[in-house]
């Protein structure tokens, strides 16, 4: 699930949760689990060994546009030919490929002023977004004011042709997000060069030193370069401290030259189809979804395991969805050592760097595998077609739903609806699995499933969901906190689902929701309830053949969203 802004959390019930899931941990599974063949039924077995498989550390966390996620969909593609499942990609294979670009500053960049070279990294760097020489020879350089008053700003005509020193105040976020007023005044100078650099942790740095972003025909120009500089290499320019610049004052001319590269990323999403029995029918689609990308690995190197797991179940127990505390309370540092010295006492320490993401999704896109296996083996087929997307990109912003969505592999109005499946492997009563719309701690329990969106189009999908549980007798119990219009979480707008749903077609999103291992190296296949997992992915199936199965399409019969527009809870 891709990240949200953070909320407030209750210290009280965390600290009972956190005890009672460390009262827990001698039942952990182990950290390695060695894989048996699976079957032809959804069983706790073949759940774990798809899964121990699939979040391994040597899939360095699958984010997308690296190795790590091009090993974990080349998995999938192996399991879903194995199966027999018709290939629904691109020129009649499994993979859709997206237009999935890497982006970064050339080290061959140079850039001085008079004797004071600058270095990249140190003094200078780029969100780059095009493949551009920057010749700075000659380029007159002027102080452009500040990015929050647009009082300071130079005129187009004045800024035309020249490179803009601009200050960003504090207070406000050293990456500004840019109004268009500014990329107006801006669109005509050589580049800007923000005064920025010294604010940005090594993180960060690191992160943006090289980026992924799709780019297709409706992807806007990348704009002015827009550049990330020092305060030494602001000062060299004018021999000033900043704060004492005045809009439009010439500095010092600048030589060398900023080199921007652009290289073709890795991407895919696997695209599988069981084909329905019926001749009249076959044509229309029950699509299944997840997402098969993760966050990849931890840029600030690594952690003890047990360490973060308990600070994150004491402090942060809906993991990146809580914010991270300035400080502990004396009752909260208790609470985190008597609870490291239980798990002391039941293994080592262990480094860990790897965002393993075996709830997000690795139980999604798994749960997937066991759902297409039980219908391709299975004896009697549905009427309709199932449509098997295991999309990539999803925690970069729904990269790999929207693309397929926008570029579909089948006609897309013979999608009658789609079931979406992200983190789906929780909801213990000791998780944090959201907040209501007032802002208190939601917990799982047993039989514990979040429904979200199941209505927003079609009240018939969301009154078969409920029939199909209780017809199924999956005691399954739904909440439906996390789907009330204008949640502050907006978690209709954050899994792949809504790119279905933009389009008018019918989704359930299915999540047991958050924990405190949310984004963190912690979330491993030990901390998994695979027997709840099964169950629900049983219950998918069922809900997936009950709708392929209908004599008629699922009835929309709530207004469909504006596909361009923007996603709103």
């Amino acid at each position: 699930m891709s990240v949200r802004s953070t909320s407030a959390f209750a210290l009280a019930a965390l600290l009972g949760t956190a005890s009672m899931a460390v009262a827990q941990s001698a039942r952990e599974l182990p950290v390695k689990y060695t894989a048996t063949p699976t079957t032809d039924s959804i069983t706790v077995a073949d759940l774990m060994s798809r899964v121990y498989v699939f979040a391994d550390d040597s899939l360095m966390g699958r984010e997308v546009g690296s190795k790590g996620n091009d090993m974990g969909t080349a998995i999938i593609e192996a399991e879903v030919r194995r199966l027999g499942l018709v290939p629904a990609g691109d020129n009649g294979g499994y993979f859709q490929s997206l237009p999935l670009f890497s982006y970064y500053v050339d080290a061959a960049s140079s850039a001085r002023v008079g004797d004071q070279a600058m270095t990249l990294g140190a003094d200078f760097m780029a969100i780059a977004r095009e493949d551009r020489r920057i010749n700075l020879d000659g380029v007159p350089v002027v102080f452009g004011g500040s990015t929050s008053d647009s009082t300071t700003w130079l005129s187009v005509d004045d800024a035309a042709g020249k490179i803009l020193v601009m200050t960003v105040p504090l207070g406000s976020s050293p990456i500004p997000q840019g109004a268009s007023a500014m990329r107006a005044r801006v669109a005509r100078a050589s580049a800007v060069l923000l005064v920025t650099l010294d604010r940005l942790p090594a993180n960060l740095r690191q992160q943006l030193a090289r980026i992924q972003a799709m780019k297709t025909a409706d992807t806007p120009p990348a704009g002015t370069p827009t550049f990330f500089i020092s305060q030494r290499f602001a000062t060299t320019i004018f021999n000033s401290m900043m704060d004492s610049v005045k809009t439009g004052i010439v500095g010092r001319p600048i030589t060398g030259a900023l080199i921007l590269r652009q290289e073709q990323a890795p991407g895919r999403n696997v695209v599988a189809i069981l084909p329905g029995s019926d001749p009249k029918l076959k044509g229309q689609y029950v699509a299944i979804g997840s997402h098969n990308d993760h966050i990849g690995m931890r840029t600030q190197g690594g952690v003890d395991h047990d360490s973060m797991r308990v600070y994150n179940a004491v402090a942060r127990p809906q993991g990146a969805d809580s914010p991270d505390p300035q400080s502990l309370s004396d009752r909260q540092k208790s609470r985190i050592r008597t609870m490291l010295d239980s798990l002391r006492a039941l293994h080592p320490a262990r480094r860990d760097s790897t965002y393993n993401g075996a709830d997000d999704d690795a139980s999604g896109s798994m749960s997937m595998l066991e759902i297409a296996e039980s219908f391709a083996k299975g004896k009697v087929k549905p009427k309709r077609s199932i449509l098997f997307v295991w999309h990539t990109g999803e925690e970069k912003g729904l990269w790999g739903s929207e693309y397929f969505t926008d570029h579909p592999t089948i006609p897309r109005d013979s999608i009658v609806a789609q079931l979406n499946m992200d983190m789906v492997g929780r909801g213990a009563s000791t998780d944090a699995t959201g907040e209501s719309a007032k802002g208190s701690l939601l917990y799982g329990g047993p039989g514990y499933l979040q429904l979200v969106g199941s209505r927003r189009l079609s009240t018939e999908l969301g009154d078969l969901m409920e029939s199909v549980n209780s017809a199924g007798k999956y005691r399954l119990k739904f909440d439906y906190g996390m789907d009330t219009n204008g949640h502050p979480q907006n978690i209709y707008c954050r899994s792949d689902h809504y790119e279905y749903a933009r389009y008018g077609i019918p989704i359930v999103f299915l999540t047991t929701g958050g924990h405190s291992d949310y984004h963190q190296v912690t979330d491993e296949p030990q901390y998994i309830d695979y027997a709840h997992m099964a169950v629900i992915a049983r219950y998918v199936k069922d809900a997936a053949t009950t709708i392929a199965n209908l004599d008629h399409r699922i009835v929309v019969d709530k207004p469909k969203p504006d596909p361009k527009g923007r996603c709103v809870q």
